[in-house]
């Protein structure tokens, strides 16, 4: 019987990576790694291409046994970075009078700084609805390409009600043989300046994005793979390629994405910081209540509608070069040892360190020249690293990727001390210091922003230098961390192990059930569109009180899973893995209630009453410091609800801290904790029951949010 397998290929910044999955037992059977290839004509698509191949044939795969391939890519990001983008021609439309005055203005968007001194081009006119046949449409789209337009947008205002305009454009522009992106498509927001600029940067970068899709998707085709090539999103999910060349600025940010989707994968964690630590940058986000935190992309310090994992970017990781200045280390990074074209000591042969002398470099032209090396006999240059300095303090354990040569790191670091005039132990210390005054700011910004309880969080790492930073700043920040197996490929089966998502969003003023179903079911149709199988849709929405917008999340999978041979947990198991969780003996720990897919765990400490929801793989899909628990039936749900939420609610002077609900229904965990106000919860919970016999048990879980301790 032939295998169905799942192929993740994730494109970093220096190597793109392969991982080939087993759909039933989630077993890693293949792993490729080539050089990420930038400077191909094909770009970066040409590695993702090299590396599937590699994967298949190293490792005895069948290309009619892929059943799924995706990958992330890093091409998006890197084009805006670059201003490697084409001339926008953005076509207004909308009324006369004064409301068509103020849509000529907000469409009228000027170029588009990319912040690193580049700009997105545009050029801009504006046409009357009552002016609309195809005539018009044509001359406006020849105007455009005549002032220097390579692709066009078509943006009305109001949009989002009524998009016939904008698609005649678009089937017009298309007819010319120029690229199009509607802003209707883009988002459907009201704000027409902001879903105007979103649209034009998408826009920006289609001809880059549908040149390497089309020769990713025929060279795939051509490898007898059957399966659709699905493209990781910025905001963890996947897209068929077809989507994707509508909406290519979707992938913004796809590489971390993939990485902490592979975490949330291998993890039981529901929240906490995650890393990914390569060798020049680190990315730092969260996972609340087991789910990447997502926000809108800034470009070029302006907001836009899209959604993507929102991180932190930092030039210091586990390559990381060191620089001192007046006899004391004043920084580590960038500056990585890759980007210098150095090796790190850690990975340096103990015998070639021999007579090591301290030398100052520029790793670039325009780099100040305080940066450390170390010159051997041989006449060789390496460097020292965060990596080194970690195995010189020997916290990196051998099973981690940036596990080194200790001997190595000792000899190469002890000229630097001598500098310094310190021990080898105080140096490396120092220099890992320097990296967590860098990193302990954002942790602590993310953890306020997403009000993550800090006793019931943990760090993440993934990422082949994780093991180079985590130990040392969980140990000096006094919280957990973890490193899951395959850390350094964790991004590619992330990618591999991806479910369709999409998202609609609209502002709607005290949503009905109805207006609440109605985004339910464009969410569901959305995510058909970009490759979900309709029988695995879940759509989970969020109501956003002060702005009014309503967000619905579809989230599916791409085949129909008939058998699960992932091992289940025993009663006994679930108990240990809350007392893991929650640091307290087994034996504290109460299953309260269960559904026999869903446990929910008690535990007792300093008068809380800790919450832990896991389900029968041992996934922790909620935890909490302190909370209520109630089992119900549907023809209660609503008045338990409310009576849960009351006695929920937490009062300081003038003002009420409002819980977060989660309904645990059959293996489904129904995350309320985006809707702070308990008719608009009762109202979504509806649409979810309307078809549920009123007798079938539910169980509700409240998180208290006290942020006041």
């Amino acid at each position: 019987m032939n295998k169905a397998i799942k192929v993740g290929i994730d494109v970093g910044g220096t190597h793109t990576k392969a991982v080939a999955i087993d759909n039933e037992t989630h077993e890693i059977i293949g792993k490729a790694s080539v050089m990420t290839t930038h400077n191909s004509e094909l770009g970066v698509a040409e590695g993702v291409i090299e590396a599937f191949r590699k994967c298949l044939y190293e490792n005895n795969i069948a290309p009619e046994d892929v059943i799924f391939i995706a990958h992330s890519t890093t091409q998006a990001t890197n084009a805006l970075l670059e201003g490697d983008v084409a001339n926008v021609g953005i076509f207004g439309i909308g009324k006369g009078g004064l409301e068509g005055f103020l849509a000529k203005k907000q469409t009228n968007i000027k170029d588009i700084p990319l912040g690193t001194g580049k700009f997105i081009k545009t050029f801009h006119v504006y046409r009357k609805v009552t002016q609309f046949d195809d005539v018009t449409v044509k001359n406006a789209i020849e105007e455009l390409k005549n002032l220097g337009a390579e692709v066009i947008v078509a943006s009305k205002a109001f949009g989002v009600d009524g998009v016939q305009e904008e698609e005649k454009v678009y089937k017009i522009a298309s007819e010319i043989g120029i690229p199009c992106s509607m802003a209707s498509d883009i988002s459907k927001l009201y704000g027409l300046t902001i879903r105007t600029r979103t649209a034009a940067i998408n826009a920006s970068i289609l001809p880059k994005m549908l040149e390497t899709a089309n020769s990713t998707e025929k060279s795939i085709k051509s490898e007898g793979i059957r399966a659709s090539l699905m493209i990781m999103r910025g905001d963890g999910g996947v897209m068929e390629v077809d989507e994707m060349k509508k909406r290519p600025v979707l992938t913004m940010l796809s590489g971390p994405a993939a990485s902490v989707m592979g975490s949330l994968m291998y993890l039981r964690a529901s929240n906490g910081i995650y890393f990914e630590v390569g060798g020049t940058s680190t990315n730092i986000g969260v996972i609340k209540n087991g789910r990447p935190a997502v926000d809108y992309a800034v470009v070029g310090g302006h907001r836009t509608y899209i959604n993507s994992i929102d991180v932190r970017v930092l030039g210091v990781a586990g390559g990381s070069m060191v620089r001192v200045s007046n006899g004391k280390i004043i920084d580590v990074g960038p500056r990585s040892a890759h980007i210098a074209g150095l090796d790190y000591a850690s990975f340096t042969p103990e015998e070639e360190i021999v007579d090591p002398q301290i030398e100052f470099i520029k790793p670039k032209k325009d780099d100040p020249s305080d940066y450390v090396a170390i010159r051997l006999k041989n006449g060789k240059r390496i460097t020292i690293t965060n990596t080194c300095a970690a195995n010189a303090l020997k916290l990196i354990e051998p099973e981690y990727y940036a596990y080194g040569n200790y001997k190595s790191c000792y000899k190469a670091i002890e000229p630097l001390a001598k500098y310094l005039n310190q021990s080898v132990e105080e140096t490396a210390m120092q220099i890992l210091e320097k990296s967590c005054e860098k990193i302990i700011p954002v942790i602590d910004e993310l953890s306020a922003r997403y009000k993550l309880e800090k006793d019931q969080s943990v760090l993440v790492g993934v990422g082949g230098g994780a093991a180079a930073l985590l130990p040392y700043m969980a140990q000096k920040m006094n919280i957990k961390y973890r490193i899951p197996e395959n850390a350094e490929i964790i991004s590619s089966i992330g990618v591999a192990l991806a479910t369709v998502r999409d998202v609609v969003e609209r502002v709607i003023p005290n949503p009905t059930t109805e207006d609440i179903s109605k985004i339910k079911r464009e969410a569901k149709d959305m995510a058909i569109k970009s490759g979900a199988i309709p029988e695995t849709i879940e759509v989970t929405i969020e109501i956003d009180a002060q702005t009014q917008k309503v967000s619905a999340i579809a989230i599916g999978s791409t085949e129909i899973k008939t058998t699960d041979l992932l091992k289940k947990c025993s009663e006994n198991e679930i108990r240990e893995i809350a007392a893991e969780s929650m640091s307290v003996n087994v034996e504290e720990v109460n299953v309260e209630e269960t559904n026999g897919y869903i446990y929910v765990c008690t535990a007792y400490k300093n008068n809380n009453k800790m919450i832990r929801v896991i389900d029968k793989k041992g996934f922790i899909k909620v935890q909490r410091r302190d909370g209520e628990i109630l089992k119900t039936d549907v023809k209660d749900i609503y008045n338990d609800l409310k009576k849960l939420w009351e006695k929920s609610c937490q009062y300081r002077s003038d003002l009420m801290i409002v819980p977060d609900i989660f309904i645990i229904l059959g293996p489904r965990v129904i995350d309320y904790s985006g809707i702070s106000n308990i008719e608009q919860i009762q109202k979504v919970l509806a649409t979810e029951l309307f078809d549920i016999n009123e007798n079938e048990k539910l169980i509700i879980v409240s998180g208290k949010n006290d942020f006041y301790r």
